[in-house]
């Protein structure tokens, strides 16, 4: 196998476990590595790339983000072109306003004497999405038979409320 293909691949799994880790900056870095080094018309420089958006939009460089997309959906491999299409779809999407409620207060961890809260949000932690055989709107090859679930649940809540009926 070819020298330069083999550290292609390399950074991109360093730069996946780093992704997959939350460590964005060191991901961005690494794949930025491995970018430079691939054909990026190829389906492998597609998904360095794919991983590459993921990877900005955990630092916040939304822009960026969008940008490698946009130019993924001109991509010759068609898997490549619909996933960046997809994931485009979502990085335009309206960001909604965040309740305080639903933020955690963590100290700042800059001065012990003075720890004011300041307001954290995780970072998303989408990995791209692997093409399958499955798609999404073809639900003929789901096994879609009843396991009994609902049935065992209602019985169960049937002999709870009759159990609470008899001891009252």
């Amino acid at each position: 196998m070819d020298s330069k293909l083999e550290q292609v691949k390399l950074k991109y799994q360093q730069g996946q476990v780093l992704l997959d880790r939350g460590q964005y900056r060191s991901s961005v870095q690494t794949l930025e590595d491995a970018k430079s080094l691939v054909n990026l018309s190829s389906k492998l420089g597609g998904e360095v790339q794919l991983s590459l958006v993921t990877a900005y939009q955990g630092v916040d460089k939304l822009d960026d983000a969008i940008a490698l997309c946009e130019e993924l959906t001109r991509h010759p491999n068609l898997a490549i072109r619909q996933q960046s299409q997809r994931i485009l779809y979502i990085l335009k999407a309206p960001q909604l306003k965040r309740p305080e409620a639903w933020m955690t207060k963590i100290p700042a961890t800059n001065s012990e004497d003075n720890p004011t809260p300041r307001y954290v949000q995780a970072k998303p932690a989408t990995k791209p999405m692997k093409t399958s055989s499955l798609d999404l709107e073809d639900i003929t090859q789901m096994d879609t038979k009843d396991n009994g679930f609902i049935g065992l649940a209602l019985g169960l809540f049937i002999i709870i409320i009759g159990g609470l009926i008899w001891l009252s």
